[in-house]
């Protein structure tokens, strides 16, 4: 130890400029890992936010919430099974809502009122079984014009809602999340069947959110064998884009540790030849080489541990907002 602190106080311009090269490659990882919890919370942060642990698809649907369709037979067994209040329904429709002519892109989530599944309101009043034509946005869409009293026009149904109240941080693949009553999402399908020449159906939804232990979902897997039970972190990835967008920027992770690490040791590997002679007149003096291999390996560590100390965050969550 010794003699590593003491050449690199001897050093300090070449010790610097190696810890700043670090430092600044230890930033960027931060930010990276950072732009991708921001971006995949903002993905599925809706999702995330559900206290479900489980969701019964319609099966082949990829986990897909957009693929899937469920109906209330499937519902009434999911409460039979993992008890009455433990089972809710969930609709996910992608759709784009005008505000005074303006176009917005938003996820739909018809959702229980007052049930787990839907949020708090951080702002204005809650979703509520006689609250029909009321809806719950996300502040995100306040930067739009949205406001509380606010009409929203859905473009395909012509449907009117109202905003009731504003939601914190949700969102679904990247676009705020308006809540829908149940009610709402009924005459929602109603009017979508109507306008493709169909016959108005039974109300289904994209899938059944469940609060169930792990013996649960096996007898509810065995209840619905025409369903697939799937669980949060399966229906997160499935989220179109989620995967692909997280595995690059994992893969640039992955690339800064490998490009420091090979920084790192190509500036000790040129350090160590220009400082053979020295090493040399060390042993002959009696200086063993795992002394010497041990003082390079410390100032390696020094530097490394005193750049991610520095470059170290506070613990946050991090977020695209």
């Amino acid at each position: 130890m010794y003699l590593a602190i003491r050449e690199m106080r001897f050093a300090k311009v070449r010790y610097t400029l190696i810890a700043t090269i670090m430092l600044l490659v230890s930033f960027l990882v931060l930010f990276v890992t950072g732009l991708a919890g921001g971006l995949a919370y903002d993905n599925a942060a809706s999702i995330e936010n559900m206290d479900a642990t489980h969701f019964v698809m319609e099966k082949d649907s990829n986990h897909r919430f957009t693929r899937s369709q469920v109906g209330a037979g499937v519902l009434e067994q999911a409460k039979s099974t993992a008890g009455e209040k433990n089972a809710q329904p969930l609709g996910v429709r992608m759709a784009t809502v005008t505000l005074e002519g303006a176009k917005l892109d938003v996820t739909l989530l018809g959702v229980e009122p007052e049930g787990w599944l839907t949020p708090s309101a951080v702002e204005g009043s809650a979703l509520t079984e006689a609250g029909a034509g009321s809806v719950l946005v996300d502040s995100k869409l306040k930067d739009s014009g949205v406001r509380i009293g606010s009409t929203l026009v859905d473009q395909a149904s012509g449907m009117k809602w109202t905003v009731g109240g504003f939601v914190s941080r949700e969102s679904f693949s990247h676009s705020p999340a308006v809540f829908l009553s149940r009610q709402d999402w009924r005459q929602l399908q109603l009017i979508s069947a109507g306008a493709r020449g169909g016959m108005p159906t039974d109300t289904t939804y994209s899938a059944i959110a469940v609060k169930a232990s792990k013996q649960q979902a096996e007898r509810l897997a065995a209840a619905l064998p025409g369903n697939e039970i799937v669980t949060k972190s399966e229906a997160v990835s499935a989220i179109p884009g989620y995967k692909e967008e997280q595995g690059s920027l994992m893969m640039m992770i992955v690339f800064l540790f490998v490009i420091s690490a090979f920084v790192l040791a190509v500036f000790f590997y040129v350090i160590t030849i220009q400082k053979s002679s020295q090493f040399g007149i060390l042993k002959a003096i009696g200086t063993r080489a795992a002394y010497l291999a041990g003082s390079v390996a410390l100032q390696v560590l020094l530097l490394c541990v005193g750049s991610l100390t520095v470059s170290h965050p506070c613990p946050s969550r991090g977020t695209t907002e």
